[in-house]
């Protein structure tokens, strides 16, 4: 199945926020966080609607849909990376295979698809204000970790 990929536009001032965070900080690790934290934000909301879309019965895909930054390994092997922070929402339940698509003795029964459908547009949104609510904790964190260095520095506490 090929990758669903989306362009946000409008975006420029919480990039050039995580950019300077990025300089500040002089590593990478407080952009990606805040990266995952907002795509966790929205991976939550397609995770939340494609369990009540999954069908209920005794494979329990509903309970194995989950959202993380890891996949099988089945699934590494396959995977091509093509962003710097990468949330994965899906079942860890092999089963869901064949019920989203279908074989050839049973027709497809989708629920992650018309889930994704249902929700891309609250998911953007999430991610978008989240991005921009943690981009300023992160810089006000970063802000209080030098105030504190520098105090520590010149002999207070």
């Amino acid at each position: 199945m090929k990758p669903v990929r989306v362009k946000v536009i409008g975006l420029k001032e919480t990039e050039a926020a995580l950019k300077a965070l990025n300089e500040q900080v002089g590593t990478g690790r407080a952009a990606r966080n805040v990266g995952l934290r907002a795509l966790r934000a929205g991976g939550e909301i397609l995770a939340k609607e494609a369990r009540q879309r999954a069908p209920k019965f005794d494979l329990h895909l509903s309970e194995s849909i989950d959202v993380s930054t890891r996949l099988t390994k089945s699934q590494r092997a396959k995977h091509k990376k093509f962003a710097p922070v990468e949330m994965f929402v899906g079942p860890n339940n092999p089963a869901a295979i064949p019920q989203e698509f279908g074989t050839f003795k049973e027709p497809p029964q989708p629920f992650m698809r018309p889930a994704f459908d249902a929700t891309k547009g609250q998911v953007l949104k999430r991610i978008s204000d989240t991005l921009m609510v943690e981009v300023e904790r992160a810089a006000k964190r970063e802000a209080a970790k030098a105030a504190r260095l520098a105090r520590k520095a010149a002999g207070g506490k």
